[in-house]
């Protein structure tokens, strides 16, 4: 028999990348990343002069298309594979990332009439502006005691897709009433592929307050938020909830004459990046936390029962492997704050000298932060550039940094900031401890565990547990085409399960991190002071962070004023 194939595509933050699947082994045949034209849109729209406001992130919808046309005939060109066995496609995406679609499931963007409205346009997961929404979601489903706001870590966050739809309510009336759907960017390519229009259980779960058993949360409490908003599951989130790996449909002829595929192949649901990562880590089983590490973190867990835990981004039955409850948290920056220090912060000096050694600045800089010892630097910081997703779910929330004199150095400043971001995943692994979900282990894939590893030393150096790399360099993109293998099913070439596609097609590398005793010990101490910052600037004790915010607000829309 042929070997077959599968192609998974993952979609991120500022590009999408393809990869081509063996599925015998896992292997990558190859791969290929377009980055967006558009990038992130965060200032103006595309080709107008019309300004975003503070905390608005969006995308152009036809740069996930692009994705298609170009990374995917790429590799199928390279690999020289015959698509006849190419048996199915999955994708994978950044969420909650959402758009208006019409009738026709196109985006209102796309249309003369709306493209000057910012609202029309697509939401990226890290949208912020939708906090004061947030805040009434939560506050209004505390006084009504919901019963969904506890999987949720008792907080619902700006960056899903209620709060994004009310803020379009409030704001764009207009956009809200012409839209016939508000789709996750993942099931809306989904539907381009197949035609067939489905929404997957793990966006619909973690990102929408939908529960398998209960649905979504009944009119009554919509009502109360906004009697526009009572009919809103009925009408704009309507449609089927499948399953993971489910098959969709078949790939259109259009479809697949544009990225050299064959018509009809099985086209599997929608998935979240970072879930997708799971299974292509092995991780099938309760007590490993898997890590996906990039400009943020994911951190995702499975348990046998549902229990309610601080902070976490959400429990949904199913959710990340059939037959298991799968637990969500996140930091909202991470190497978003490396980059942003490496930009932004550092002399020409060191630039200078990372490249007369033929070093990146980030090579350079953890090497010299390798140096140095835990708590040698006198710094720490608390690592909430873009706000925090877990525990606090609070988005307005800011940077600190603590210690600095004038002989403090920039590789110092570098490595309390990877020791921050560290801190803030033990926070989380802590709450899951003490929720009774337990974490054993620690799983890490995306770009920051294959390219630095000091960082990971150090997360296990913090967390006091042994942490498993991630083989491949692409792994939601593996994870994605190992639910296609399970769409287009074992009578096809594939697999009747994902539990049986992690065992032929997972992979971790033979070098793990294990902790360092003597390091253990010293950032114990340290951990406990970080933990003192976070619960005075973030439990209430000082808000300063906020009042911060609010009185750049306030000077901005001055300036704007009067201009």
């Amino acid at each position: 028999m042929s070997t077959k194939y599968t192609i998974g595509v993952d979609y991120g933050t500022q590009s999408g990348r393809a990869v081509l699947v063996e599925l015998s082994s896992g292997r990558e045949v190859c791969d290929h990343v377009t980055p967006y034209p558009h990038h992130v849109i965060d200032e103006s729209l595309p080709g107008s002069k019309v300004a975003l406001e503070h905390d608005w992130a969006l995308q152009h919808p036809d740069d996930y298309l692009e994705v298609l046309r170009r990374s995917v005939p790429a590799v199928m060109q390279e690999s020289g594979v015959d698509p006849e066995l190419v048996i199915g496609i999955g994708i994978d995406f950044t969420a909650c990332t959402m758009l208006p679609v019409d009738a026709d499931l196109t985006p209102l963007c796309f249309k003369n009439e709306y493209a000057h409205q910012p609202h029309s346009w697509v939401k990226l997961w890290k949208h912020h502006a939708a906090q004061p929404e947030a805040d009434a979601i939560n506050r209004i489903a505390m006084e009504r005691t919901e019963d969904f706001l506890p999987r949720y870590g008792g907080k619902i966050s700006s960056e899903w897709m209620i709060a994004k739809a009310w803020q379009i309510l409030n704001e764009a009336p207009d956009i809200y009433e012409s839209a016939d759907l508000f789709l996750e960017a993942t099931d809306w390519v989904v539907a381009r592929m197949t035609g067939n229009m489905v929404r997957n259980s793990c966006t619909a779960g973690y990102k929408a307050i939908w529960h398998k058993q209960e649905g979504y949360p009944d009119k009554a409490f919509f009502r109360a938020l906004d009697p526009r908003l009572e009919n809103l599951m009925d009408t704009k989130l309507r449609g089927e909830v499948v399953p993971l790996g489910a098959r969709t449909g078949g790939l259109s002829q259009e479809m697949a004459d544009m990225m050299g595929l064959h018509e009809g192949i099985a086209v599997a649901s929608g998935n979240v990046d970072a879930h997708a990562a799971v299974p292509a880590v092995g991780v099938v089983t309760p007590g490993k936390l898997v890590m996906a590490m990039g400009t943020s973190i994911c951190h995702m867990l499975l348990g046998r029962d549902e229990k309610h835990i601080e902070g976490m981004c959400g429990v949904v039955e199913d959710g990340i492997i059939p037959g298991l409850y799968g637990y969500e948290a996140g930091q909202s920056a991470v190497g978003d704050i490396f980059e942003w220090f490496v930009e932004e912060c550092l002399s020409g000096e060191v630039k200078a000298a990372a490249a007369e050694e033929g070093l990146s600045v980030h090579a350079w800089l953890e090497r010299e932060a390798s140096r140095l010892s835990p708590g040698q630097s006198g710094l720490l910081a608390l690592d909430w550039w873009n706000g925090n997703r877990s525990v606090l779910v609070d988005t307005d929330l800011t940077g600190l940094l603590l210690g600095l004199t004038l002989q403090t150095k920039p590789e110092e400043i570098y490595r309390a900031l990877l020791e921050a971001t560290a801190f803030g995943t033990r926070k989380i692994v802590d709450a899951f401890n003490h929720g009774g979900v337990p974490v054993d282990a620690l799983y890490a894939c995306g770009g920051l565990p294959q390219k630095n590893r000091l960082l990971m030393q150090i997360y296990a150096d913090v967390t006091q547990r042994e942490i498993f790399i991630a083989d491949s360099k692409q792994t939601p993109a593996l994870g994605a085409a190992m639910f296609a293998a399970v769409a287009a099913g074992a009578a096809n070439g594939g697999y009747a399960t994902i539990t049986e596609a992690a065992v032929s097609m997972a992979r971790v590398k033979e070098e793990t991190y294990r902790p360092i005793p003597e390091h253990a010990a010293a950032y114990e101490q340290l951990y406990q002071e970080y933990s003192k910052l976070h619960d005075y600037f973030g439990r209430g004790g000082n808000p300063v962070m906020k009042t911060l915010k609010k009185l750049k607000a306030e000077a901005s829309a001055r300036s704007a004023l009067s201009m």
